[in-house]
This record gives structure tokens, C-alpha cells and sequence, in this order.
């Protein structure tokens, strides 16, 4: 298993961000930045299908794997990402084992589901055997569950029970609010907890989002080994107070 689909199942800590800005040049940078992924966020974020294929082809000329959380679970998006030579996808609000095994329909040729065409990206526009397309296709996708709903926590071990899905991802931010309590409430740090324990008792690597990077550590000594560190926007809004506080002591 090669790739990022490997470095996550092997355990490896990954560090990745959410790029909300529709731009190539952002998933360029970030590459250059050194991270291990980006996230582009087709949920949040006025992101089309053709703007992500040219943020898809300026992140793979820099090295930059590229997941995309796709709005809904839905085999036409699913595809389509993959198509444009995404590394994988995030899927939000994964609530049982079914919708778990949908997303693996729509990604995985060998389920038989997906329609296939090698004449995109994925595919080196049909310059490579088909048959070995699929197959490392099939071999090299992320497919990651978001986990984010009060019910999805009685369904844990049915979606981590899918070989093919390859990780649970926390989305503390929706979870806390499905399970009508706040960021810092006990209830939310315990479901992430059984979160943790179901990717454990799987084998099942386990990925958050993080809006403080100096959170990393402590949640990597709970065994989370993932993260989705805020967003390209986050990160210029910092940058941007930054210069303003510096010069602010300056002139003062």
C-alpha cells in the first residue's frame, strides 16, 4: 500500500490543512509549505468541480496528496474527485455501516459500482493499461468516514469494520452540537474517547480537526495520529494580525 493511503494506515503522524479558497496557487503554496496533505473543502466552501481540478494539478506538481471533503455522500462527487486525480475523499456525517459502504461503492472499482474512465487525470488522460489503472486506483484511494453525529457513535464498529475504509475522522465542531453540548463539555471529550477506542480496537487509524496546532501533541498521546490543522484561510487571517500587532508595538 503505497503513497498517503499507506503513511495513514501505517500510523505515520500525518499534518494536513482545510483549503476553503477556490485557487491552484493555494494548494501550491501549501505543498511548498511542506505539508503532509491538504483537505479542499467542497462542503464548506464555493468550491466547483473545475476549480478543483486545477487545484489538483498544481497540488500534484508540488508533491501535495489532496483529499476532498465532498458535500454530501453522493457517487457522482465521489467519483469526480477521484477522477480529477484527488488522493481521496473525506465524507461528512457518516452515520452507520450502509452510508460507510456507499462511499467504498462510489470510490473502489472492484465494487463494481463506479463508472470508469481513464481518460481523466486519475487515469494519465488514457496513456496507461486500464486494467492497471483500476487496479492502482483501487490499491492508492483515502476513503475516510467523518465522524460527527450522536448516532454514528452506536455504529462505530460496523464503520471501522470496513477494510476499505481506511480512517475515522473526528469532527468535533459538529459532533459537540449533534450531541447538544459544547467544545469543552465532558459529553463531547467522551465520545471522542470511544471514537479513539473503536480505531484502536480495529486497527483503524483515527484523524481530527484541530483549529490550535499546540493541540497536536496531547491528542497524539491519546492515539490520534491525523490532523486537519485549521484552514488556508485561518492561516492568512493569523499572518495578517500578526503584522498588524508587530506594528503595532512598534509604533507605540
Amino acid at each position: 500500500m503505497a503513497g498517503l493511503r499507506g503513511r495513514l494506515r501505517e500510523g505515520e503522524l500525518l499534518l494536513g490543512t482545510f483549503i476553503k479558497t477556490p485557487s491552484p496557487h493555494m494548494a501550491e503554496l501549501l505543498g511548498l509549505g511542506g505539508l503532509d496533505f491538504a483537505v479542499v473543502d467542497r462542503e464548506h466552501a464555493p468550491i466547483g468541480i473545475e476549480v478543483l481540478d486545477l487545484m489538483v494539478g498544481a497540488a500534484r506538481g508540488v508533491g501535495l496528496p489532496l483529499l476532498v471533503r465532498i458535500p454530501t455522500n453522493e457517487p457522482v462527487s465521489i467519483a469526480a474527485a477521484l477522477d480529477c486525480g484527488a488522493a481521496g475523499v473525506l465524507v461528512p456525517h457518516v452515520r452507520n455501516a450502509g452510508e460507510a459502504q456507499a462511499i467504498v461503492d462510489a470510490a473502489k472499482y472492484s465494487a463494481g459500482h463506479r463508472g470508469f474512465s481513464p481518460s481523466a487525470r486519475a487515469g494519465l488522460y488514457g496513456t496507461i493499461d486500464p486494467v492497471a489503472y483500476r487496479s492502482r486506483s483501487d490499491a492508492e484511494s483515502v476513503l475516510i468516514a467523518q465522524i460527527e453525529d450522536r448516532e454514528a457513535l452506536d455504529h462505530l464498529d460496523a464503520i471501522a469494520a470496513i477494510e476499505e475504509i481506511d480512517a475515522l475522522f473526528i469532527g468535533p465542531a459538529d459532533l459537540a452540537l449533534s450531541l447538544g453540548c459544547g467544545p469543552a463539555d465532558t459529553a463531547l471529550d467522551e465520545a471522542i474517547e470511544r471514537i479513539i477506542a473503536v480505531g484502536k480496537r480495529h486497527s483503524k487509524p483515527v484523524a481530527m480537526f484541530t483549529g490550535r496546532h499546540d493541540q497536536v501533541a496531547g491528542l497524539v498521546a491519546r492515539g490520534i495520529t491525523a490532523f486537519v490543522c485549521g484552514s488556508d484561510q485561518s492561516m492568512v487571517l493569523a499572518g495578517a494580525r500578526q503584522i498588524r500587532a508587530a506594528a503595532t508595538v512598534q509604533t507605540s
